[in-house]
């Protein structure tokens, strides 16, 4: 009986994280996500070699012929089940290994390198002989216990994205590094309002929850028709990325390994390639960048300006408003609330943004949304539609919306609950005026302050204290004398019969 979202959620983790030893969460995940995805192309590959057995019985030429033409082909001897029996020799690592490499070298167009640089058999990473044969053990034998043969797709990919988000939770700010906590994620990919037909890209993708939120908006409207995109710059986050894709069926998602500043690699014709929608979470103020490289940039993604050496949040807003299709792209990106107001060139790129008519939106979001920091982050949507020639060119009005207390708080974390979220995207979608909340402001009134962002200057949260009633005050007091004589005469007296005066 296939397993729900919750029980699967729950199982998986409590395999995932009792099978871990001596090594950091940050590193284990990899192993034990990869370990999960190699269950599933199992349980998943044998349950259709069953299938075509019940058809074509004991010709084994042919089921062969069949399985070679599918989603992906496990060669003989490289299945779950086939590492699984050898567990308690010693070199089981080493076996483990054996078995992905010959998966990827069978399924070459689809899983070419899926399993990366990971190495089951490596003291350096996962410790000496018996520890790490332990770990491996631990993670075969608790695997093993879960079917995952006729659990949908969609199912494994959210439980998927459940335990990276529940490593990151572990493993504080290294692993969570390459997530966004999925409440936030959600609420982006809604800011950006992909349609049907949509290019959609993330250029920092992580491990890739936010551009499969992103394309189930779409799927939301009763539409498969959209191309996902996405670069992430390290390597096992990378891999993980592409099994998430695989794992939600979006076998046809284009990933990309490589630094999209330095090294960007959805190019086609030479050129950048141009999206419909763009949705991000770039790591806040990176330092190093590319800086030294970024004035011979040869795709001139910074004309505006060189974002200054130690704080690369502009590179990666100018990468992405570079590569949205002009007069009609449109994204949504988190960022530091430094991004608002800081001057120097960081100032003179946002002058040129609110110049061109291209910022839509700047959503404050509350504080303690992230585990990589307890800081408030605001959310920047741009559309190039705004600009001269686009569907929207005579809009003259920058949607400021101060949600920093929208939140459920939680002990070590904030969380953004649904109706908070909901709040937030319809007072955006309908371009909403509510007071101490939101406010639709003027770009002249924004160049009258110098082109800075900063919510609160056209957001008055400040709460009036309440009048007070002078009359009906002095006459409660009054009201209230008489009582407290009284009390006083009572406690007078049995004050004197304890014998205290």
């Amino acid at each position: 009986m296939a397993l729900t979202q919750d029980q699967l959620n729950q199982t998986l983790w409590a395999a995932a994280d009792s099978s871990r030893v001596q090594v950091d969460a940050s590193i284990y995940k990899d192993y034990a996500l990869a370990v999960l995805f190699f269950k599933y192309l199992s349980d998943k590959s044998k349950a259709e070699v069953k299938k075509l057995k019940e058809r074509f019985g004991d010709n084994q030429e042919r089921i062969d012929e069949k399985m070679k033409l599918s989603r992906f082909y496990l060669p003989k001897g490289a299945s779950f089940d086939d590492v699984y029996a050898q567990r308690e020799q010693d070199n089981i690592g080493e076996i483990l290994n054996k078995a992905l490499r010959a998966i990827e070298d069978q399924n070459d167009k689809k899983l070419r390198g899926i399993f990366g640089a990971l190495d089951f058999n490596s003291e350096a990473v996962l410790g000496k002989l018996e520890a790490r044969n332990r770990m491996i053990r631990n993670l075969l034998n608790d695997f093993k216990q879960i079917e995952l043969a006729d659990t949908s797709e969609d199912i494994i990919g959210n439980s998927y994205m459940y335990l990276i988000e529940r490593f990151g939770a572990d493993a504080g700010k290294k692993a969570g590094e390459f997530f966004t906590k999925s409440q936030v994620a959600e609420l982006v990919a809604r800011l950006a309002r992909p349609r049907p037909g949509d290019r959609i890209c993330d250029p920092t993708v992580g491990s890739g929850g936010l551009l499969l939120l992103a394309g189930k908006e779409v799927q939301k409207q009763g539409s498969n028709n959209f191309a996902l995109y996405g670069q992430e710059s390290k390597g096992s986050t990378y891999q993980l990325c592409r099994m998430n894709m695989y794992l939600h069926g979006m076998d046809s998602a284009r990933i990309e390994w490589g630094d999209t500043l330095n090294e960007p690699q959805l190019v086609e014709n030479n050129h950048l390639m141009k999206f419909d929608i763009e949705v991000a979470n770039p790591p806040f103020s990176l330092d190093k960048w590319g800086y030294e490289k970024a004035s011979s940039d040869k795709y001139n993604r910074f004309w505006r300006g060189i974002p200054p050496k130690t704080k690369g949040d502009y590179a990666f807003i100018s990468h992405m408003v570079e590569t949205l299709k002009p007069k009609t792209g449109r994204m949504a990106v988190i960022v530091p609330h430094g991004v608002l107001f800081r001057g120097a060139s960081e100032g003179r790129i946002r002058e040129s943004l609110i110049k061109e008519n291209l910022i839509d939106a700047v959503i404050g979001l509350p504080a303690g949304l992230f585990q990589t920091t307890g800081i408030p982050v605001a959310i920047l949507v741009i559309d190039r539609s705004r600009e001269k020639g686009g569907e929207r060119e005579n809009e003259d009005k920058i949607l400021f919306i101060e949600a920093s207390k929208e939140y459920k708080p939680g002990k070590a974390m904030n969380s953004l609950e649904p109706e908070n979220a909901d709040k937030i995207f319809n007072t955006f979608n309908e371009r909403k005026e509510i007071e101490r909340f939101s406010r639709l402001v003027p770009i002249s009134e924004i160049a009258e302050n110098d082109y800075n962002l900063n919510i609160t200057r056209y957001v008055d949260t400040f709460e009036p204290e309440p009048e007070i009633d002078i009359k009906a005050t002095l006459k409660e007091i009054a009201e209230l004398k008489p009582k407290l004589a009284e009390l006083e005469e009572k406690m007078n007296k049995y004050l004197q019969e304890l014998g205290i005066e």
